[in-house]
């Protein structure tokens, strides 16, 4: 086992906690405050490439490879969670259909589209009717002449109000079941798309979470990501692909409130003594560093085991869930290190806590991933 990283992986992670320190910490409250998606900070994460870790080197993106996209999502996190989401939804999330299921034309229009002056994306999945039950999906798309005509609501898409173009997934019949579930790549502009409902969100408030309407949409059949009926497993492999990064997103957040939590621990004072002289508040701080730090081998495994070509979604479903999981129990316990002041907007821990708790939701819940971990386990897969 090589537990090194290279040195462009070592120059992306370090770039990408200097942007966290820099840019994000020192005003990402106020756009929790406010509840938007902070499009200045967006910008200059853009100038440094960060937005595009997904897009390959050939199509004009900065090549990086899949661990080296893991370790930028961690840090980025680490900085808020919020923003490092609607990232990972973008150049990850909705563009992994494109990797999978994609042509060359298809390709060359969805990246060059994404390389636009840092345009954003959206995976356009989850339905009022169907969160984890992604087979019971209403949205259709009925065929008609070089094309289709797609109808339904899209609810909870991470970038739904913000995005440029869509990875939207419809049924050609509901009684198919997921067999006739397909994808399509979809552009913003087009005749019949327009946006919800915008969620108001207990946590990750810096991330656009909206619905997305499509209402007699015509889709070109030159714009069908792979044949009918391939959709849904071109979703399992997407979800396969983005748990690791979702086991990420986790690693950052509680590495983000762990770190001011030691901080603080060397400057709060009682009983003359600083706490973090008291046994209590070592072992608490312990636990959560040993927890990270597990959490971190996990989605590092899932990782390798996809770059060396390898069986990786049991790998994937262990990260996310246990991350998930993870992330929610060390910050709850890092506003526990600040007590009372914890709890309150002062500080920063009280965010990370409710940012937290989405990772035990979005892309497939804690439940869910036991419930992945334990069919594989069954069908003898490792």
């Amino acid at each position: 086992m090589d537990f090194d990283f290279t040195e462009e992986q070592i120059m992306m992670k370090d770039m990408a906690r200097k942007f966290a320190e820099t840019e994000m910490w020192p005003v990402v409250g106020e756009y929790d405050d406010k509840h938007i998606w902070p499009e200045d900070i967006y910008k200059k994460l853009n100038e440094t490439g960060l937005d595009c870790i997904g897009v390959p080197a050939e199509y004009g993106g900065a090549g990086i490879d899949f661990l080296g996209q893991a370790l930028v999502t961690e840090e980025l996190a680490r900085g808020d969670l919020g923003l490092a989401t609607g990232v990972v939804a973008s150049t990850l999330l909705a563009t992994d259909p494109i990797h999978i299921a994609a042509n060359e034309d298809q390709k060359q229009r969805w990246f060059t589209k994404m390389l636009e002056g840092g345009k954003l994306a959206a995976f356009c999945l989850t339905e009022p009717g169907a969160g984890s039950d992604v087979g019971g999906m209403s949205t259709t798309c009925k065929k008609t002449d070089g094309g289709y005509i797609l109808n339904g609501v899209k609810c909870f898409i991470t970038n739904g109000g913000v995005a440029n173009q869509y990875t939207v997934f419809a049924t050609l019949d509901k009684k198919l079941g997921v067999k006739g579930i397909c994808c399509f790549m979809v552009d913003r502009e087009s005749e019949g798309v327009s946006v919800g409902k915008t969620e108001n969100k207990l946590g990750i408030r810096l991330s656009n979470t909206s619905e997305v309407v499509f209402d007699n949409v015509f889709v070109p059949e030159a714009n069908r990501l792979g044949a009918e009926g391939t959709g849904w497993m071109t979703c399992m492999k997407t979800l396969d692909y983005s748990r690791p990064m979702i086991a990420a997103l986790a690693v950052g957040c509680a590495q983000g409130a762990f770190d001011h939590a030691v901080e603080y621990s060397k400057m709060r004072v009682q009983f003359g003594k600083p706490i973090s002289s008291f046994q209590a508040v070592q072992f608490m701080l312990a636990d959560a560093c040993m927890e990270i730090e597990a959490g971190r081998l996990l989605y590092q495994k899932a990782c390798y085991l996809k770059m060396s070509g390898q069986p990786f979604s049991q790998s994937s479903s262990i990260a996310k869930g246990y991350c998930g999981d993870m992330a929610m129990k060390v910050t709850t316990d890092m506003v526990q290190v600040f007590g009372g002041y914890g709890y309150t907007k002062d500080y920063p821990v009280e965010k990370y806590m409710r940012d937290a708790k989405i990772l035990q939701i979005y892309e497939g819940t804690s439940q869910v991933q036991r419930m992945v971990v334990a069919a594989n386990l069954l069908k003898g897969l490792r």
